[in-house]
């Protein structure tokens, strides 16, 4: 199994506390720019990346229109924008129709990241209140990317992994205690 060159992850409610303790765990080296959409309701993300970059192992920012993703930095949707990755890793930002309800959408972010990494590529859904994320994870895996779903019976609300489960499985479902470490090792090959 290749080591991940991106690594996305999506969530909604319950994901702020979700987002600090996975980024918490995360080596510093990942070796990899992790890009996330998390739904929180506001059009200003900067908040969020101060919180969760208050505990994060690798520096924060919000994601901007045409900025590289570089490794070991976390990259947060900005409110009200879909987040795209094009080839060649830079980031664009769209204002394209709502996607389950949501924009910032998990499934545009996931399925164009999954079009430009492919099996390099681990998508991550975490605790959400809809189903945002469960198409994009399918296709992570039509593309042999690397699956990975928290737990429900562990999630806040259980709702978004339960339907990332239910469409597209997952190669690792485990509590989110367990995820970083996981990321931690598949980062290591």
């Amino acid at each position: 199994m290749t080591a991940p060159r991106a690594i996305v992850i999506g969530c909604s409610a319950g994901g702020m506390r979700a987002l600090k303790d996975l980024l918490s765990g995360m080596r510093p080296d990942i070796g990899a720019p992790v890009l996330a959409v998390c739904h929180t309701g506001s059009e200003d993300v900067s908040t969020l990346c101060d919180l969760i970059g208050a505990t994060s192992t690798l520096p924060v920012r919000e994601a901007r229109e045409r900025h590289p993703a570089r490794d070991n930095t976390v990259y947060v949707a900005p409110g009200g924008y879909h987040l795209l990755i094009e080839r060649g890793g830079r980031m664009t930002l769209s204002v394209d129709d709502r996607v389950a309800f949501a924009r910032p959408s998990i499934d545009v972010l996931f399925e164009s990241a999954a079009d430009v990494y492919g099996h390099e590529l681990a998508g991550i859904v975490l605790t959400g209140a809809n189903h945002d994320g469960a198409h994009g994870l399918l296709r992570i895996r039509q593309r042999r990317g690397i699956a990975i779903v928290q737990e429900p019976l562990d999630a806040e609300a259980p709702a978004m992994p339960q339907a990332a489960l239910d469409l597209a499985g997952a190669d690792h479902c485990l509590p989110l205690r367990g995820i970083a470490p996981l990321l931690n090792r598949l980062c290591e090959r």
